[in-house]
């Protein structure tokens, strides 16, 4: 390869909900640009990290699990999610190995049967869960996957992104197939998602940790207002942060709120801590709990919550 040869194009991580992408997607940056969780359905932006390497620009679009849509909001992940497909250069589902291929993972890999012009690539995910005996199995049922509904698969690789193992091959074979290209966005970029966006979506992370069941998914956060205040000495920034988390019902607001506030004080200083990582300033982090009454099936109220 000359040296002056640059690529550059997207790459797109599908799966069922938890299957891994978002920590793929942190490992293959280097750093924290998306949201994670042990519950489904945790991404809901499209937010885009960025790879940069002297050879080659990869832009990776974390998509929100496909799945079979139970509510409004369900369908529109699902409409983003088929709308980007079209439009990368590959395409990369992802498998958890420690877990059998089921009616979800053929689901996704027949819609992915259907977008006709972009590279396919199977990634057996969270290999530090399994057992080799496992992971070789795993693969097999994979490439037998493919092969019985139409999708030839251009690599499928074993990866753990929790311990780093074989990112850096995922890398190499991702760069390989992208077409040559320039540099799409300037160095240090790690992301082009706005910073309100990434500021909620941590805000939405610390508000889910330890949630059971139904409510994560009843979970949005607006950030209001984020500004740098007034009258403070240059070498001394603060930057004010006001944000409202929905739910949809009181009996909700009660259980993020906590006893005496506690859960929302917990809340606010894991996401500061969090924000002051992603932006490297100290931050005052003022929530509010509100209640937009069944805003998962309400177009206007999806709106609002940027839906």
């Amino acid at each position: 390869m000359s040296t002056d040869e640059h690529k550059s194009g997207f790459v797109s991580f599908v799966g069922r909900p938890n299957a891994g992408k978002s920590t793929l997607t942190n490992a293959l940056v280097g750093q924290k640009v998306v949201i994670t969780s042990d519950k489904p359905q945790t991404t809901r932006t499209v937010v885009r990290g960025i790879v940069h390497r002297p050879d080659a620009q990869l832009i990776l679009v974390d998509t929100p699990g496909l799945h079979r849509p139970r509510t409004l909001l369900g369908e529109r992940l699902n409409d983003l999610v088929a709308t980007t497909l079209g439009e990368v250069d590959v395409v990369a589902v992802c498998f958890p190995a420690n877990e059998k291929i089921g009616p979800g993972d053929r689901f996704i890999a027949t819609e992915m049967a259907k977008v006709k012009r972009t590279t396919k690539v199977a990634i057996a995910t969270k290999t530090d869960l399994a057992t080799p005996e496992q992971i070789g199995k795993h693969l097999l049922n994979i490439q037998a996957l493919g092969a019985e509904i139409g999708v030839d698969w251009a690599e499928i690789v074993p990866v753990s992104a929790k311990e780093g193992d074989q990112i850096a091959l995922l890398q190499d074979l991702l760069v390989a197939l992208l077409p040559e290209g320039p540099q799409l966005y300037p160095d240090g970029d790690l992301t082009d998602a706005p910073e309100e966006i990434l500021v909620a979506e941590l805000v939405r992370e610390a508000a889910l940790e330890g949630l059971r069941d139904e409510l994560p998914h009843s979970v949005a956060v607006v950030v209001e207002e984020m500004r740098l205040r007034e009258d403070r000495p240059e070498d001394k920034p603060l930057l004010d942060i006001h944000a409202n988390l929905y739910v949809e019902r009181d009996s909700q607001k009660g259980i993020i709120i906590g006893p005496k506030g506690a859960r929302l004080r917990d809340i606010g200083t894991r996401a500061r801590q969090q924000i002051v990582a992603l932006l490297g300033t100290p931050v005052y982090l003022d929530l509010h709990v509100k209640i937009a009454k069944d805003w998962q099936r309400d177009p206007r109220q999806l709106r609002k919550l940027g839906f």
